[in-house]
């Protein structure tokens, strides 16, 4: 059976606009040009998976039912059948299994290609942060910084864009720049 490829993509400040331990599904806010760029992914044969740490639930902030009514209200908003699987890690970042599975671990990532047959080597990571681009890094991937989200600390931003593979200053170049990837290969 032939491997596939995919993007995996952070939710907060990737795909939705970060509202921090996002709790309420009335408050999301797809961000611009994401209702655009992920079917063109998906028409280019790509699987999408939604990676996301939210350690609102560890810390006790909110509920794992509150982050699925989230999830199901940006999937509603951006049309079913887009995302292949959702990979989560409710972990506080100081809980050992934190460690373990909070991006930049690659453990979400080897889930997703053990239980959907992915090639790592020929998919891409997409997301905002340090964090993101190290777990592309880490799994094997192609990693993808985007800009148009939250800024991490300016020491932790240089490093990402020195670490990404490709900086897009919003979600459309991203999307661009895969596609070109591609057709590359």
């Amino acid at each position: 059976m032939m491997k596939k490829r995919a993007v995996f993509l952070d939710r907060d400040d990737t795909l939705i606009r970060n509202i921090p331990y996002l709790g309420d599904p009335s408050r999301v806010e797809i961000l611009p040009g994401v209702r655009e760029g992920l079917p063109r992914l998906k028409e280019a044969g790509l699987e999408l998976f939604l990676v996301s740490n939210q350690s609102g639930v560890g810390r006790g902030l909110i509920t794992e039912a509150q982050v699925h009514a989230v999830n199901e209200e940006m999937f509603r908003r951006l049309g079913a059948g887009l995302f292949s699987g959702l990979y989560l890690c409710y972990a506080a970042p100081e809980d050992p299994q934190g460690v373990r599975e909070r991006k930049p671990s690659p453990t979400m990532l080897f889930r997703a290609r053990d239980e959907n047959n992915i090639e790592l080597a020929e998919s891409f990571m997409l997301g905002d942060r340090l964090s993101d681009v190290r777990c592309g890094l880490n799994a094997g991937c192609c990693s993808v910084l985007v800009l148009s989200g939250y800024e991490d600390a300016e020491a932790d931003k240089r490093q990402a864009q020195d670490l990404a593979h490709h900086v897009a200053a919003d979600f459309c170049g991203a999307v661009d720049w895969i596609l070109s990837r591609m057709l590359e290969t």
